[in-house]
């Protein structure tokens, strides 16, 4: 069999000048430079052959799906909100309250906000749809960090918590960066194994 591989791009960087917590509140936008870095990822996967084109409906997941969707003959970006960024109270407040919390969203949190295992368990979701219908093909998902570092813990075998994303996001989860998870079977039970690449921006002129 011929490998299924997912590639998750995490959106470019935001323009957020009054350096909020902005998680699905909507009117955030990708700023110059997270342009320059969506553009980058998109002449990275343009050398495959995408198959379909998944984002996030959040607008800067949204643009970083456009700029690559330039690179790709304009194929048909795809809406899935289980691409979507984690449901928390504390969109709106200041970073610097997320940053003394250690950017744990999740602590002391209930229905209807998520828990870590819940971003899993519907971008697993989202993987074993994928995987139906593009076996053996290339597909993009453009989406948020916790996304894709909860996927990266558990292909990882590592525990789905906030204590493990802060770890993750040492080596991995950089703006626009590509992470790809390659499946090798049909079995729904198969763990994937990943790459990861940081695109390199092109200079500003």
């Amino acid at each position: 069999m011929k490998e299924t591989k997912i590639h998750f791009i995490r959106h470019g960087v935001v323009e957020n000048p009054e350096r909020i917590y902005y998680g699905r509140l909507p009117g955030f936008r990708l700023g110059e430079q997270g342009i320059r870095q969506a553009k980058a990822a998109a002449k990275v996967v343009s050398r495959y052959p995408i198959a379909a084109l998944f984002s996030s409906p959040l607008e800067r997941a949204v643009e970083t799906a456009e700029e690559i969707a330039k690179q790709l003959d304009n194929i048909e970006i795809q809406i899935s909100e289980l691409l979507l960024e984690a449901n928390t109270p504390y969109e709106g407040q200041p970073i610097s309250r997320l940053v003394e919390r250690n950017w744990d969203v999740y602590a002391g949190t209930h229905h209807p906000y998520e828990q870590p295992i819940d971003i899993l368990e519907r971008t697993k979701a989202f993987v074993t749809k994928v995987r139906r219908a593009y076996k053996s093909q290339h597909v993009i998902a453009t989406t948020h960090a916790d996304v894709i570092a909860f996927m990266i813990a558990w292909a990882s075998g590592k525990p789905i918590t906030n204590d493990q994303k802060q770890e993750i996001h040492k080596g991995y989860l950089d703006y626009a960066s590509i992470t790809t998870f390659v499946f090798e079977t049909d079995s729904v039970n198969e763990i994937p194994e990943f790459t990861y690449l940081v695109p390199k921006e092109s200079p500003r002129f």
